[in-house]
């Protein structure tokens, strides 16, 4: 009797030890919470924070086809565009046009619940067609110069080697004009993408969009800060999954302003203008991107009154531009858009007025170089240029972007 009621606590004991277990949690569950949205159980590590995850991770696949909003893109200086992160690895970019991007990662479906009328660009994004030269420096910049496959300027238009290379190459198709490209040679690209400047014409963009042409303007030369126009690399990192080297580009400039912010204003002037073959002359706006770069820079640009409120150039009596000018420390002369001076008596022979000019007389006429607006990803080393030009001594004639005339 004793050894049957011993059995019986026996296995009493044991059914409340095997019922304890199973309400209690294992290492293994508690290391290891089940994922969000119910989705199965992953043993994958967590994931780094890069913007990219890999869809090959079974929590991330639980995301395919939703837009779970992640994060916004941080942006120091650029108004015009945003990006936001969705769970996924999905992207949604916007331009203060109205634009919508939507980016899928390769192997991810197009989201029931996509923005009504936006561009959806299927990862990897190649094979589209770049009508602009700034855009094209950011794109090379970050390294994604592979993904351009037709460009409306030729070999000889271009002064960044790696793009003249692509085309002599045959990588790079040159397609005519921006104002007047080969719709039959888009067509026979296969090319569904365009970015163009907005210079972009209308009867352009109609003829595009009749041929299933989506086009994205680039709108960063309505950025206020002139940095915000290399920030725009980072709208290009997110299509194109170069985000980290786009950080790398605009950190790498922006380091040349910081570093210049620890210098004193020079107080010296800087006039920034060009004369056309017709005879005409153009000076930079009080605020276009330009002047401000004098300001960046430690100087202060010639004429403070003239198209304030606006980007770009005012064309001028030349009598008006000298009383404004005249007494400017320094001269750049935008060389590609004037007739292209060689020497200093090149560029006298523009207009008898320009000798009497403060800068002319103390040899201080400086030249941009003939790549200055083509490459967009170095305006910060431009403005480190400048900063050099207002500190170099006669003996200096050359740097990276600004030549003395002589």
């Amino acid at each position: 009797m004793k050894t049957k009621i011993l059995s019986l606590m026996l296995a009493a004991l044991m059914l409340v030890s095997l019922l304890a277990a199973c309400g209690k949690p294992s290492d293994e569950n508690q290391d290891n919470p089940p994922p969000e949205n119910g989705g199965e159980q992953s043993n994958q590590p967590e994931n780094s924070g890069e913007n990219t995850p890999s869809v090959e991770d079974p929590a991330e696949e639980s995301y395919d086809g939703k837009l779970v909003f992640d994060r916004p893109m941080e942006l120091s200086y650029a108004k015009c565009f945003s990006v936001d992160y969705y769970k996924g690895g999905y992207k949604l970019a916007s331009t203060s046009d109205g634009t919508k991007m939507l980016i899928v990662p390769e192997g991810m479906s197009v989201p029931a619940d996509a923005p009504e009328g936006a561009i959806v660009l299927q990862q990897p994004v190649n094979n589209i067609m770049v009508a602009s030269t700034p855009v094209t420096s950011l794109i090379n910049a970050i390294g994604a110069l592979d993904a351009i496959s037709l460009t409306t300027y030729d070999a000889d238009s271009w002064y960044i080697d790696s793009v003249k290379n692509a085309i002599t190459g045959g990588s790079l198709t040159y397609v005519g004009d921006y104002k007047a490209p080969d719709y039959e040679k888009i067509t026979a690209a296969g090319s569904t993408l365009a970015f163009y400047s907005t210079m972009l014409t209308e009867d352009v963009a109609a003829q595009l969009d009749a041929l299933g042409v989506d086009v994205v303007l680039d709108q960063s030369a309505d950025e206020e800060h002139p940095l915000a126009r290399v920030e725009w690399a980072k709208l290009y990192g997110a299509i194109f999954n170069k985000e980290a080297e786009a950080e790398a580009l605009f950190n790498s400039q922006a380091a040349y302003i910081d570093e210049i912010s620890k210098s004193e204003n020079t107080g010296k002037t800087v006039a920034i203008f060009y004369i056309t073959s017709k005879g005409a002359l153009y000076a930079r706006n009080a605020d276009d991107y330009m002047a401000k770069m004098i300001d960046l820079a430690g100087g202060k640009y010639a004429l403070p009154d003239v198209g304030v409120g606006e980007s770009g150039t005012v064309k001028m009596e030349f009598e008006a531009f000298y009383d404004g000018a005249k007494d400017a420390d320094y001269i750049i002369y935008v060389w590609s858009l004037g007739g292209k001076p060689e020497t200093l008596e090149d560029f006298l022979g523009r207009a008898d007025i320009l000798s009497e000019m403060k800068a002319v007389k103390e040899g201080s006429v400086w030249c941009t170089t003939p790549d200055f607006f083509q490459i967009q990803d170095t305006i910060g080393s431009m403005v480190n240029d400048i900063h050099l030009m207002l500190e170099a001594d006669e003996s200096t004639d050359a740097l990276t972007f600004l030549r003395r005339l002589k």
